[in-house]
């Protein structure tokens, strides 16, 4: 697929996507969710990429859907979109895009360059780390817009910091400082809005030195599909089938082997062809 408004780039273990509509503060529109989840795609169908950082040409991350149509911007029947053949209201596309981060077979490093507003901090809450520049300010405006939060983040955002914290942000709808986002979890670490994008890679050529392709696959599906379980008995059940099979295979004994032998491993198995049988012991619903 040829891209119009992100850009994907391959940069040591790392695919680096980054929002690239810096004139209009990478405002997010219908062609950017085509778009972002067909580098995802690409990313999982690539056995040389070991992670995937999402960034933002400019000096903004995102500022949030793009509002060139007015009063008419969440208006789905004013935009052309049909219901779903289930009768349901059309797809957020936000959404969309929150939902295949959340499916990565790679772990997700989101380096949040500048500021993040609307969907441009709810598309980041899906991925596994974020960082973020010390200058951004971050808002969860969407009560103060007369909508509600959209991305699947009434999901993602109280699993990560807390509902009291979720809702404090949520119902004043106010825009806050990268320190409160910090103070609030919601973010890993701040640095300086030029070495943001640096510090991602450091943490992807980390992450592709210590933890084997398969390994970190399967553990990432299955950390987040844990937060929503009711009783640890569902891990146990889901980690005795991942250590089971893993255990018996090639890059397990090459762990185990390569830490008794003092050296570096050589991992062999691929996330395209060597994920555990049955991977993943939970089904995916459908919209």
């Amino acid at each position: 697929m040829e891209f119009t408004q992100i850009r994907y780039e391959i940069d040591g273990p790392a695919a680096v996507i980054t929002l690239d509509r810096p004139e209009q503060l990478n405002a997010f529109t219908p062609t950017m969710v085509k778009e972002l989840v067909a580098a995802f795609d690409a990313a999982d169908a690539d056995d040389d990429v070991r992670a995937v950082i999402v960034t933002g040409a400019g000096r903004v991350f995102c500022a949030g859907a793009d509002l060139s149509s007015g009063g008419d911007t969440f208006d789905a029947g004013a935009q052309g979109m049909p219901a779903a053949p289930s009768g349901r209201a059309p797809r957020d596309g936000g959404g969309i895009v929150s939902l295949r981060i959340y499916e990565s077979r790679k772990p997700v490093i989101g380096a949040i360059n500048g500021s993040a507003v609307g969907i441009g901090i709810t598309m980041t809450l899906p991925m596994d780390i974020r960082l973020l520049a010390d200058t951004a300010k971050v808002g969860f405006v969407f009560t103060g817009r007369g909508i509600t939060p959209e991305a699947a983040s009434s999901w993602f955002l109280p699993r990560i910091v807390g509902i009291s914290q979720a809702l404090e942000w949520v119902l004043t709808a106010r825009v806050f400082r990268a320190e409160e986002a910090l103070a609030g979890g919601l973010v890993r670490s701040l640095h300086p809005p030029e070495e943001v994008l640096a510090a991602a890679k450091a943490l992807a050529e980390e992450i592709a030195a210590n933890a084997t392709p398969v390994s970190a696959s399967v553990s990432r599906g299955l950390l987040w599909r844990m937060l929503a379980e009711t009783h640890p008995m569902a891990a146990h059940r889901a980690d005795s089938a991942a250590i089971y099979d893993l255990g018996r295979k090639a890059d397990a004994r090459e762990g185990v082997t390569a830490f008794l032998e003092k050296r570096r491993p050589s991992w062999t198995m691929r996330p395209s062809t060597d994920l555990p049988d049955g991977y993943p012991w939970w089904p995916s619903p459908e919209y």
